[in-house]
C-alpha cells in the first residue's frame, strides 16, 4: 500500500511541480552550466546501492576539491545552490527515485556507503529494513540542527516504529519546518 501511495503521489508531485523543476534546472544551468543534476551512490532497502538525484548546488567536480561533508559557508556552494538548499528545492529530483522504487516519500534519509561504519551490524540491518525517504524523522525533528548521533537514533527509531500514522506526522512536521512554523 505504501509503495502504491508513494508512486502515485510522486507522479502527481512531478506533474504539479514541473514548472518549478524546470525553473530550478534553468537557474542551475545559467549560473554554472551542465550538468544540472548531481547523482550520488546511496544505500537503500535491503542494503542495495542506487543513484540518488539532486539538483547540483555546488561547483562542478566539488567532490574532488574539498571534504565529503560540507560546512555552513562552503565556498564550493553556488549562489543558486545556497538558495535551493535553504528552500530544499535541491531535493525535488528525488521524486524520480521514489517513482523508480529506490526511495519512499517518508523514511530515513539514504546513507552513503561509508556511513555503514557508524552503525553496529544489527543497527545497520535494522536501518536497511525500510526504504529510505526524501524526508524522515530526523529531518522533521531537527532539519539541519542535529548531531550525527541524533540523526542515527531518529533513523533507527523510524525503522522500528514505522506506520502510516508516523509517516503522516513526519510529512506534516516537514511541511511545517519548511514553511518556518517549526515541527511542533
Amino acid at each position: 500500500m505504501k509503495r502504491l501511495l508513494d508512486a502515485l503521489l510522486s507522479l502527481l508531485a512531478l506533474l504539479l511541480l514541473s514548472p518549478l523543476l524546470l525553473l530550478t534546472a534553468l537557474a542551475v544551468a545559467l549560473e554554472s552550466g551542465r550538468p544540472v543534476f548531481f547523482r550520488q551512490t546511496r544505500i537503500g532497502l535491503g542494503d542495495r546501492e542506487f543513484g540518488m538525484f539532486k539538483f547540483r548546488s555546488m561547483v562542478k567536480d566539488a567532490a574532488s576539491t574539498g571534504p565529503y561533508f560540507t560546512a555552513a559557508h562552503d565556498p564550493r556552494i553556488t549562489r543558486v545552490g545556497r538558495f535551493i538548499r535553504r528552500t530544499s528545492l535541491d531535493e525535488l529530483p528525488q521524486l524520480l527515485n521514489v517513482l523508480r522504487g529506490d526511495m519512499s516519500l517518508v523514511g530515513p534519509r539514504p546513507d552513503v556507503p561509508a556511513q555503514r561504519a557508524l552503525y553496529t551490524p544489527g543497527d545497520w540491518a535494522q536501518r536497511c529494513s525500510v526504504r529510505p525517504g526524501i524526508t524522515g524523522l530526523a529531518q522533521a525533528l531537527y532539519r539541519s540542527d542535529s548531531t550525527p548521533a541524533q540523526r542515527l537514533e531518529a533513523d533507527l527509531r523510524y525503522s522500528r516504529e514505522q506506520s502510516l500514522w508516523l509517516d503522516l506526522k513526519i510529512a506534516w512536521w516537514t511541511v511545517a519546518r519548511l514553511s518556518g512554523k517549526g515541527a511542533n
